[in-house]
C-alpha cells in the first residue's frame, strides 16, 4: 500500500509487486472502479489472481484514501479521471511492452475505454464490466431522466443508508447473491463518505448523452481483445446495454469481443461469485495473449457465454 503525488491528488495504490519480488515480471492487471466505491472490493479476486498477475488498485479522486488538497479541485470527468490513473501507470512502468490488461467496473468502463485507447500500443486486453450503451429513443430518455433524478435524491439522503432497513436494502440493489457483511459495509461506508462533488459529477457524466456517445466510439476503436461481462440480474444498471455493446463491437471492431453473462447475479460479480469470475477473467487472458502472439490477429475470439 502506497501513496503517488500528482497533480490532481495524492492517490492511495496497491501493488502486489511490492510484497513479491517475481510480480513485476508478470503481466500487470489495472483495476478501476465503479462509481462512489474505492478499490477495497477487489481484494478477493485479488487473491485469486495475485499468483499469476500483478495486480493494480488504486482509489480515485473522491473515494477511499486519495487525497485532494484543499486549495485544489480536479476536474471529475472521464479525461480526468484518465489522467491521474494514467499518471499511475507510467509512474509504476506498466507502459513498457505490451503486459497490461485493464479492467473497468460500471462507471470504471468508461475510464478503463479511455486508458486503453491511450495505451494501445501495452494493452493485451480490456475488460468492460456493467458498464453499456443504450438505443437512442424516447424509452431510454425517460431512463436516463429517472436515474438522474434517483442520483440526486441518493446523493441528498445517502446518509440515512448508513441504517436499516435502508442500509439492506442499498445492498441489495447492488448484489444478487450474497457477499458477506464485510463487503456490504464497505459498499455503503464508501458511498455514504465519498467526495459529494466527485460523486454527484461522476454520476450525472455517465448518464450523459453526449458522454454516452463518446464512450460507445471508443470502445468500438480498442485494438485489443474486450470482454464485456455482466450479471442479468443487475439493478444498478440495466444488464442489456452490455449485451447490447457486446453486439455492436462484435459488428464494427476489428479486435475480437466476448460476452459472460452470469445470469443470476447482480452489480458486483466479482464479490457474488469471485471463483466462477476469476475464471473467466484468466481465459480472456490467456486469450488475449494467444491473440497478440498470432500474427493473423483472427477474430475467433467472439461468442457469448453464460453462466448460471
Amino acid at each position: 500500500m502506497s501513496y503517488f503525488s500528482s497533480d490532481r491528488c495524492k492517490m492511495f495504490y496497491t501493488d502486489t509487486a511490492e510484497n513479491n519480488p517475481a510480480s513485476p515480471n508478470k503481466p500487470a492487471v489495472l483495476f478501476v472502479n465503479g462509481w462512489a466505491i474505492s478499490s477495497r472490493y477487489w481484494q478477493p479476486l485479488i487473491e485469486k489472481l495475485s499468483p499469476d498477475y500483478r495486480c493494480v488498485t488504486y482509489d480515485q479522486s473522491g473515494t477511499g484514501k486519495t487525497v485532494i488538497e484543499q486549495d485544489h479541485k480536479p476536474s471529475f470527468t472521464i479525461e480526468g479521471f484518465a489522467d491521474e490513473a494514467a499518471a499511475l501507470i507510467e509512474h509504476l512502468g506498466l507502459n513498457k511492452g505490451r503486459n497490461l490488461h485493464i479492467i473497468g467496473h460500471s462507471m470504471g468502463g468508461m475510464v478503463a475505454t479511455e486508458l486503453s485507447l491511450r495505451f494501445s500500443d501495452f494493452l493485451l486486453s480490456s475488460t468492460i464490466l456493467a458498464c453499456g450503451i443504450f438505443e437512442e429513443n424516447a424509452f431510454t430518455s425517460a431512463g436516463l431522466m429517472f436515474l438522474g433524478g434517483l442520483i440526486d435524491f441518493s446523493m441528498n439522503f445517502r446518509n440515512f443508508f448508513q441504517a436499516e432497513p435502508l442500509k439492506s436494502l442499498f445492498i441489495k440493489r447492488a448484489a444478487t447473491a450474497e457477499i458477506g457483511k464485510e463487503y456490504g459495509n464497505i459498499i455503503v461506508e464508501d458511498f455514504t463518505t465519498s467526495d459529494k462533488e466527485a460523486t454527484n459529477a461522476v454520476g450525472h457524466f455517465s448518464i450523459d448523452r453526449e458522454v454516452l456517445r463518446t464512450y460507445t466510439k471508443h470502445v468500438i476503436e480498442i485494438a485489443s481483445p474486450v470482454l464485456c461481462c455482466v450479471g442479468m440480474k443487475d439493478h444498478t444498471i440495466p444488464p442489456e446495454g452490455t449485451v447490447t455493446l457486446y453486439h455492436t463491437r462484435k459488428q464494427k471492431a476489428a479486435s475480437p469481443t466476448r460476452l459472460v453473462q452470469f445470469m443470476n447475479l447482480g452489480h458486483l460479480p466479482m464479490l457474488e461469485d469471485t471463483v466462477r469470475f476469476a475464471e473467466q477473467l484468466t481465459k480472456h487472458f490467456e486469450f488475449a495473449n494467444d491473440f497478440h502472439n498470432n500474427s493473423s490477429h483472427e477474430t475467433a475470439g467472439n461468442g457469448v457465454i453464460q453462466i448460471v
